[in-house]
């Protein structure tokens, strides 16, 4: 009978050590990665009348991201628990109805990823920052095809695996010349993103 209540014990006791502190301490978590691996992709379209916007450009774009957390959680226990990360991504942006031209270039973002829900499996993420894009659309209205952009946006990943997330994104995007050229059409336009994310 030994054999049976030596498998009666694992059953039994199987469960209560997977889910015990010690055990659940060792699974990587957001709240203790170092780094994040990230591919976005989604449909962005300006906005016509928004600002100096004048010209319609819809989008196809694709995103590839590294994030570095360069805290640990910070205010632990309140509503803004979280992380600072640094966000690097090198983006392209097909225009659809542009004759398939393209922008391209890249950003440095900073970002606050939230990490006290109770459902350990949701994490809310904010955004801003901007970057340089090499914007090659044959519009005679953006002056030059050195352009800048800014933006900021907001998030939500969740986890599928220990280390795995899917994603959804929402971000403002804006793109002119700075004034460094005439003449200088911005090009106003939200982005709306899905993908996948890998913490490590």
């Amino acid at each position: 009978m030994k054999p049976y209540l030596n498998l009666a014990a694992l059953l039994v006791s199987g469960p209560l050590l997977a889910t015990s502190p010690c055990i659940a301490a060792e699974l990587p978590s957001v709240a203790t990665a170092g780094h994040e691996w990230a591919f976005l992709a989604g449909y962005g379209i300006t906005h016509r009348g928004f600002g100096a916007t004048r010209t319609q450009v819809q989008t196809a774009d694709a995103i590839g991201r590294f994030g570095w957390f360069l805290s640990d959680e910070v205010g632990k226990g309140s509503w803004y628990q979280g992380r600072h990360e640094l966000l690097v991504e090198l983006p392209i942006h097909l225009a659809v109805d542009q004759g398939g031209r393209i922008m391209t270039g890249g950003y440095l973002l900073g970002s606050w990823k939230f990490t006290g829900l109770a459902d350990k499996r949701l994490y809310p993420y904010v955004f801003a920052g901007g970057g340089v894009l090499f914007v090659d659309l044959g519009l005679p209205t953006m002056g030059t095809r050195l352009d800048f952009s800014y933006q900021g946006g907001a998030g939500i990943q969740y986890l599928i695996g220990k280390d795995t997330a899917i994603m959804g994104e929402y971000r403002y995007h804006h793109v002119s010349n700075a004034g460094t050229a005439d003449p200088n059409e911005p090009l106003n336009s939200s982005k709306f993103l899905v993908g996948v994310s890998w913490f490590f």
